[in-house]
């Protein structure tokens, strides 16, 4: 389970994705729970500029799917 996270201290862009990964995304105003954090094989981090809130949830599915669908060759 892959879970994008503003916690996160490693770029989605630095992972390397498998065509098995499960990607979880939380709520906009509130992420997830702290146990699905410790439960989540890995958390990545989808870089801002400082000072920005976060990105909505569907351009945030975007570029990580996106991302993962590069690497794994399902273009």
């Amino acid at each position: 389970m892959v879970l994008a996270s503003t916690k996160a201290a490693s770029r989605y862009t630095d992972f390397a994705f498998r065509p098995d990964d499960i990607l979880l995304f939380g709520r906009e105003s509130a992420g997830v729970p702290d146990a699905v954090h410790e439960k989540s094989d890995a958390r990545l981090l989808i870089p801002m500029v400082e000072g920005q809130r976060s990105l909505n949830i569907a351009m945030s599915v975007a570029m990580m799917a996106g991302e993962a669908l590069r690497q794994t060759g399902f273009d």
